[in-house]
């Protein structure tokens, strides 16, 4: 049995007290238990936090150093650091009533100066963080390995010119996946910070890319020989820190799963702010992660379009969680997945209760948008809307071309036949119109 640390104190458990209460340590609309088509709120969202940018991110940027000093970094010892963050993360999480957590390795123990080193404390941490899981029932939506932040992985990990960091990335992996194993996660990222390039032409772009499907060949292969059942993801990024990266968005990753035969045991975990920066919107890539039956997990955060880069918002776009609930809905939920905060703070937020603020206000968010998006999917408007444009392929000759029965000179013949099509309207100022009249 673990002691609960009290860095948190003087904030109770978060509850829900609906829209009437003032309190702001209180969900408004996220009742867990809450029955929304079919499913209860917690089983929608499986809501995980995000343990680098909650506890172990001093709000630096490119700018300026941290603003933020944790009570929980009160050691010269990196190992006992990492212990006292643990303490400080489970007492949040348990608090905030939140089902999982998502880890890198290095903010779960501080790597040594060796391979063995940084082993021997993963390991350490990982006992520690199995504990804390049987006290408080929280549980681990999914691990992965920081291959981006140490000077070695300048020019990538398992994308590196040089063999050597190759190894060292492998290394890394291999540690996480046994931790991710022994932590029963559910989940394991694989998320390319800088498997990419800054100049293309002291690159080679196929061999690099075929270095990387062998490698996560390799991952895929020993996850599964030391028993882990569950899904690999990887997660988009079109660029920064690299100039291109090779995991660009969703499209991008689905060809290459495609081309390097990792479709049987990948999925993808789809970042709104990785999207946004594709010039996307973020339900464009759950959308074709979707349809591709390859929607594994989703970070949830924004982005600034007044800023054009990784800002890492906390989500609370209200028109971004009733579309992308929406697709959820429509594709059946995504377990054995989920929703992390993969998001932090303003550089300005720097007491200890906006991290309380900055979750309760991404859960309610999610959660209206669940509601509402319910809504809109009982109204028949919005189906006919969008169904409607396609009719024509419902029966007749259009449902013969969709199941492949007609030819190119066929469809010729039919044009000539039956002349200039009338305009048909998309109506898109009505269907508008219907998902605003829904929100309340």
């Amino acid at each position: 049995m673990q002691t609960m640390s009290n860095y948190f104190e003087a904030i109770d458990k978060i509850k829900f007290e609906g829209t009437d209460s003032t309190n702001p340590f209180s969900f408004k609309y996220y009742q867990e238990d809450k029955i929304v088509a079919g499913k209860s709120m917690e089983d929608h969202f499986r809501f995980a936090i995000a343990y680098w940018h909650s506890f172990f991110f001093f709000f630096s940027d490119p700018f300026g150093t941290g603003t933020r000093d944790f009570p929980w970094e009160k050691s010269h010892d990196p190992l006992e650091n990492a212990k006292f963050r643990m303490e400080a993360a489970f007492e949040f999480i348990t608090k905030l009533g939140v089902p999982f957590y998502c880890f890198h390795d290095r903010d779960l123990a501080p790597e040594g100066d060796s391979v063995a080193e940084s082993e021997k404390n993963l390991k350490e941490l990982v006992k520690l963080a199995g504990e804390y899981q049987k006290d408080t029932g929280v549980k681990l939506l999914w691990g992965t390995a920081n291959l981006f932040t140490h000077p070695r992985y300048m020019n990538g990990a398992a994308t590196n010119p040089d063999f050597d960091v190759v190894c060292h990335a492998a290394a890394q992996v291999k540690a996480a996946l046994e931790a991710t194993v022994e932590l029963g996660g559910e989940n394991y990222v694989f998320w390319g910070g800088r498997e990419g390039y800054m100049h293309l032409f002291n690159t080679r772009m196929k061999r690099e890319i075929d270095h990387l499907g062998m490698f996560l060949r390799m991952a895929r292969d020993y996850g599964r020989e030391i028993g882990f059942e569950g899904t690999f993801l990887i997660e988009p990024k079109p660029m920064e820190p690299t100039k291109h990266q090779y995991d660009f968005d969703a499209s991008t990753v689905i060809a290459f799963l495609h081309e390097q035969d990792l479709l049987d045991d990948f999925k993808l975990n789809i970042e709104a702010n990785h999207v946004t920066l594709a010039n996307h919107s973020f339900a464009h890539d759950l959308m074709v992660s979707a349809e591709a039956g390859l929607l594994g997990s989703i970070d949830a955060n924004r982005g600034d379009n007044q800023n054009g880069w990784d800002t890492d918002y906390f989500p609370t776009d209200l028109y971004d969680a009733i579309e992308a609930m929406i697709i959820l809905l429509e594709h059946g939920g995504i377990s054995p997945g989920g929703l992390n905060f993969d998001a932090k703070l303003r550089r300005n937020s720097t007491d200890l209760d906006d991290l309380f603020h900055a979750h309760i206000g991404g859960m309610d968010t999610f959660a209206r948008g669940l509601l509402i998006a319910d809504k809109i999917l009982q109204d028949p408007t919005f189906k006919e809307l969008r169904d409607g444009r396609y009719i024509s392929f419902d029966d007749g000759e259009g449902k013969k071309f969709e199941n492949g029965k007609l030819s190119l000179a066929q469809l010729r013949d039919f044009a000539v036949k039956n002349g200039e099509p009338a305009l048909r309207s998309g109506k898109q100022e009505l269907l508008e119109n219907v998902i605003n009249n829904h929100i309340q």
